[in-house]
């Protein structure tokens, strides 16, 4: 059950904008992909599941199987929106992993070099590869990472999540005024708990607590923030990360 009625009080029109969005096939990522087919874009996602031809048929995208901790993969996705649609305007770096929940302590190697290369890794990747796009057709442009609460408070029982997602902020802010001169903007996004089958249904009365609105978000909450900072109602922000968490950082 949704904790709040969906309501769309902006609709964005991307022109035949063109997106590439990793971890798209699913979550925060098949959100945003579908809230940017509803504005005229065009899109394309990227992910690690078998499963992303069947979606991107499903929604009326395009899709492609990709790996984002190897750059040819990653690669492949640029290259396959550039083929099927002549130019790449957007990006959104959605794909992550949770990882086990170890403090430091407990951590092992294996963990921590797992989620670090999926959630932070896999992100620089995604930027670098989508501006390098960018800057080839004479610049301009726009990528949003997917952060996390957690990447602005720590979460102390998942070192190697609160590590990576912390990286994705300070990264975001390196990202965002490297290539702002030539019109590349870079934010990200930083999400509460959210409401999707991840999270148990015994654990969300829990989370409801530690969120000031007394509630976790839905995935168009964060979608449409997401689209928000690929628009152009947005095009003097650039290196933000932007907490949609129902208060939790403030407190």
């Amino acid at each position: 059950m949704a904790e709040v009625e969906l309501r769309r009080t902006v609709k964005y029109d991307f022109g035949g904008k063109v997106a590439l969005i990793t971890g798209g096939a699913s979550g925060l990522g098949l959100a945003t992909a579908r809230r940017l087919i509803e504005s005229n874009a065009h899109v394309v996602i990227a992910d690690y599941s078998d499963k992303v031809y069947e979606i991107a048929e499903q929604y009326g995208l395009v899709g492609i199987k990709c790996n984002v901790t190897k750059e040819e993969d990653l690669q492949k996705a640029v290259d396959l929106a550039v083929e099927k649609f002549g130019h790449l305007d957007l990006g959104v770096a959605s794909a992550g992993i949770g990882g086990a929940n170890n403090a430091i302590g407990e951590e092992t190697l294996e963990n921590w070099n797992m989620v670090n290369n999926v959630d932070y890794t896999g992100v620089m990747l995604t930027d670098k590869l989508c501006i390098q796009q960018f800057r080839k057709q004479g610049g301009g442009g726009a990528i949003v990472n997917l952060a996390s609460m957690f990447g602005l408070v720590a979460v102390p029982s998942n070192v190697a999540y609160s590590a990576a997602k912390g990286g994705v902020v300070n990264m975001t802010k390196a990202a965002g005024t490297a290539y702002a001169a030539e019109g590349i903007r870079v934010n990200c996004v930083c999400p509460g708990v959210i409401n999707t089958p991840l999270v148990p249904e015994a654990e969300k009365a829990a989370y409801r607590k530690a969120h000031p609105m007394q509630r976790i978000g839905e995935d168009w909450e964060v979608a449409c923030i997401i689209a928000f900072l690929l628009s152009d109602d947005a095009r003097f922000i650039t290196g933000a990360a932007l907490p949609v968490d129902g208060g939790y950082t403030q407190v």
